[in-house]
């Protein structure tokens, strides 16, 4: 039986999901890539809470490739955790391999401060 790409990311997100887990002072940085856009967010796992995010819908980000702009938008997000005290976190992937514009934002977030 062959699984759909979603049941497939599903399936691996889980799997991170068991490992990976936010707290308040190293909250979890999920990623959530789509056709369009994608989107960003460190999240506190423990009070279930969204600290920091940014989206390449953003009026700043817009422009460029999708991997500029993801660049752009975890650049963007390291400053808003500059703003909320936040200096290290965890990667969540969410099922995405880790390549083109997931690592772009990655690397931007890491340019900027975040630690990871």
């Amino acid at each position: 039986m062959a699984f759909s790409n979603i049941q497939r990311r599903t399936r691996i997100k889980r799997g991170i999901r068991n490992k990976v887990q936010g707290t308040p002072e190293r909250p979890r940085l999920s990623v959530f890539r789509s056709n369009k856009a994608i989107y960003a967010q460190l999240i506190d796992d423990v009070a279930g809470h969204t600290l920091a995010a940014a989206s390449s819908k953003d009026a700043s980000v817009a422009g460029g490739t999708k991997v500029e702009q993801a660049k752009k938008v975890g650049a963007l997000l390291a400053e808003k955790a500059k703003g909320a005290k936040i200096e290290s976190i965890v990667f969540d992937r969410n099922g995405f391999r880790y390549h083109g514009r997931i690592a772009a934002l990655a690397e931007g977030a890491r340019e900027n401060g975040l630690k990871f």
